[in-house]
């Protein structure tokens, strides 16, 4: 059986990363979407993933970017946020406990909802997102 811990290191990013993100281009939802977009560029996508979530979680500044621009004018909605964060939380679960583990979910909830927000708002408004 896997003996779970927290996310303490770059491996541990990577692991998430990775695991969520197979789940992700399986899902019957959101595989098309994701596929579709990020075409043959999965390896490049992946360690931009590692490099913003090792910021985001461990303090390690090593993303640079915006991540909401890509996000922006993609055809999605509440129900593809709550598939996302279902495959986010459940695979946080089946990997890692601990202080770190629960800060992932919490971000990942205040990701989706902020970006869902800004989503709305683009389309709802002829004003272009920032960069």
């Amino acid at each position: 059986m896997n003996e779970r811990k927290d996310i303490t290191t770059l491996p541990d990013i990577k692991l998430l990363v990775d695991t969520f993100y197979r789940k992700i281009r399986e899902d019957i939802l959101l595989g098309k979407i994701f596929n579709e977009v990020i075409k043959d560029r999965w390896p490049e996508h992946l360690e931009k993933m590692y490099r913003f979530w090792q910021t985001v979680l461990m303090g390690e500044h090593t993303y640079y970017g915006s991540p909401f621009p890509p996000h922006a004018k993609l055809p999605i909605e509440q129900t593809h946020f709550n598939a996302w964060l279902r495959l986010w939380n459940s695979t946080i679960d089946e990997h890692f406990t601990g202080a770190k583990a629960e800060e992932a979910k919490w971000r990942g909830d205040k990701m989706a909802t902020m970006f869902l927000s800004k989503i709305e708002y683009y389309r709802n408004h002829s004003s272009t997102p920032l960069l």
